[in-house]
Order: C-alpha cells, then sequence, then structure tokens
C-alpha cells in the first residue's frame, strides 16, 4: 500500500499538518523538522501528491512548450535552455513538436490546458492557434507573432540582416541573394529580409530574395536553391535566413563546383552549438539562444503572477557576427 501523508507524520514524530507545511514550504518551521520529515518520506519512500498540492497552490508548476520540431538545432538549443532555467525554479516542461501543422498546434494548446499549465511558451508559424488567451493564459511567443497581446522574444532580426549583408559587402560581393520564408508569414525573422533588402538598396544595388515555403524542410531548401542557382549563376554571395539553409547553398555549390569563399561567400544566421560543431567553417549570425529563453520566462512567470502587460511587446535581443571561412 502506497504510504500517507499520515505516515510521514507519524514516523516523523509530527503531525500531518506541519508535513503538508514543510512540503508546500508555508510558514516557520525549523529546519531540525524540515530533516525529520524528509528522514520519514525517504524512509517510507513516499512521493507529494503534484495534483493536490496544485490545487492547494493553485498552481501546477507546468509550463507548455510547442515548437515547431527540436530537430532543427535553434529549436533544440531553446528548448535544452528552456527546459534546465524552468527545473531551476521549480517547473516541470510539457513539451510539444507540431511539425508545423496547424492541427497538432490546435491538440496540443487544448491538451496543455486540459492539463492545467501556468503558461505557455510558443515558436510555432501559425497565427490562428491562440486566440483563446482572451482567457488570460500566460504566453510568450518566440520570434512569432500571434496578436497584440502575447509578447514576442527574439533576436535583432533587423541588425542581423544588416550585419550579414553588410559584411558580404565588405568582402566585394557584388550580386547577393537572399533566401527567407514567405512574406505571408507574419514574424519578426522577416526583418532579416527588410535588412537585407535596406542595405543593397542604400548601395544602388537590386536585392533578390528567393522564399522557401517549408524553412524547415530539408527538400524544399534544396528545391529553390537549386533554381537560384540556375536563375543567377554570376551569384557571389549569399544570406541564408538560418544555417540548416547555409549548409544546403553551401553542398549544392560543391556539387557544381563553385569555390568557396573564393568564388561564393555564404553568410548563415543562428548560431547555435551544433551548428558550430558541424559546421565551424560557416559565417554566421549567432543568437543569444540562452538569453532568448530566460527572457521568455522571465516574462511568462511574470504573467502567471498576474502582472499582464507589464512586459514590453516585443523585445529584441543583440547578436553577435561570427566570422568563419566561409567569406
Amino acid at each position: 500500500m502506497k504510504p500517507k501523508i499520515e505516515d510521514v507524520a507519524k514516523l516523523a514524530g509530527v503531525s500531518p499538518t506541519t508535513v503538508s507545511r514543510v512540503l508546500n514550504n508555508r510558514g516557520y518551521i525549523s529546519q531540525k523538522t524540515k530533516d525529520n520529515v524528509q528522514k520519514a518520506m525517504n524512509e517510507l519512500n513516499y512521493f507529494p501528491n503534484d495534483l493536490a498540492r496544485s490545487l492547494f497552490n493553485k498552481r501546477t508548476y507546468l509550463i507548455g512548450l510547442i515548437l515547431p520540431t527540436t530537430s532543427n538545432p535553434f529549436f533544440g538549443e531553446l528548448t535544452f535552455h528552456i527546459e534546465n532555467i524552468c527545473a531551476s525554479l521549480g517547473y516541470k516542461v510539457l513539451l510539444c513538436n507540431s511539425l508545423n501543422r496547424i492541427d497538432k498546434e490546435e491538440q496540443y494548446a487544448e491538451m496543455l490546458m486540459r492539463n492545467q499549465v501556468d503558461g505557455i511558451i510558443v515558436g510555432t508559424h501559425n497565427q490562428g492557434t491562440f486566440h483563446y488567451h482572451k482567457q488570460n493564459l500566460p504566453i510568450v511567443a518566440i520570434d512569432r507573432y500571434f496578436s497584440n497581446t502575447i509578447p514576442v522574444v527574439g533576436s535583432d532580426n533587423y541588425a542581423g540582416g544588416k550585419l550579414a549583408t553588410e559584411h558580404l559587402l565588405s568582402k566585394g560581393c557584388k550580386k547577393i541573394i537572399h533566401f527567407n520564408a514567405p512574406l505571408q508569414i507574419e514574424a519578426p525573422g522577416q526583418l532579416r529580409r527588410t535588412a537585407f533588402e535596406d542595405v543593397l538598396k542604400k548601395h544602388h544595388m537590386e536585392p533578390v530574395t528567393y522564399e522557401i515555403e517549408t524553412p524547415l524542410g530539408h527538400e524544399g531548401q534544396k528545391e529553390v536553391i537549386q533554381k537560384a542557382f540556375g536563375e543567377i549563376p554570376d551569384v557571389d554571395g549569399v544570406f541564408a535566413s538560418n544555417d540548416l539553409i547555409a549548409a544546403v547553398v553551401i553542398n549544392e555549390a560543391k556539387k557544381r563546383g563553385i569555390d568557396i569563399p573564393n568564388r561564393l561567400k555564404v553568410v548563415g544566421y543562428d548560431g547555435t552549438e551544433t551548428g558550430k560543431i558541424m559546421m565551424p567553417q560557416l559565417t554566421t549570425i549567432q543568437q543569444p539562444i540562452d538569453l532568448i529563453a530566460k527572457t521568455a520566462i522571465e516574462i511568462l512567470r511574470k504573467e502567471i503572477d498576474g502582472e499582464f502587460g507589464t512586459a514590453p511587446y516585443e523585445t529584441q535581443l543583440p547578436v553577435t557576427l561570427l566570422e568563419g571561412k566561409t567569406t
């Protein structure tokens, strides 16, 4: 039979109320009493009922995290930092991979609400999923726009796009193209494209952007990149909106016998630890992924405490140019 709180109290020589106070860290309790209760719990192999505690505290200490896919290095590293920070604060994370399917996102959102999560961090593209934010469910978006009531945290995308484009120009590139998501995807990442176009226009150059319908899908990336090489054979500079796209560009250039960086220079965007291990030669714009995670959780915790509207609508964190051998 599973031990009960009364069994712990009897073994520790205290009342069940005292055990409850120890478990919920309420009121003053001597360290000796805490130690006796913990010792009794260990001997009995007693584990607190999280559901009962959540009803008592009016919190579940669960955070929902909905992302397109953790197989992408950026989202994988973001998940790592979010889980670590949440664990240090006493929260558990329910991770949902949506594969960018709106039906899965809606199912996951409903599942998280049924499990009474304290809040949700979301990094998917589908704006219609979180219309129920009117119910005052704490939500923070990572580099995505959902509504004017949901705070957005991400890197300074415009500064990153400007850094990348100006770097390619400084290396002597005359024919630069950019790969990004379609304009109908309303996300801060589109500012990378805006910066790219602004910088080239300032230098009296024609900006060319190729849109990739599925920016997280390898085959879709490959098809568009092959088309770009075919249509603009004299391209000498590429700014890719993420490092995975940059990797496909480099592979395609090698197949065509195009020397990097002498004939073609490439700049990516993300700068994840995985990317630096797999492609240490890549010049890229590094996002502060750990700081993005930390800031998102700080804002979410304020919302959980009822401080809706106190955080800025959009938080843009500084980026860094990591120069490698592809430029």
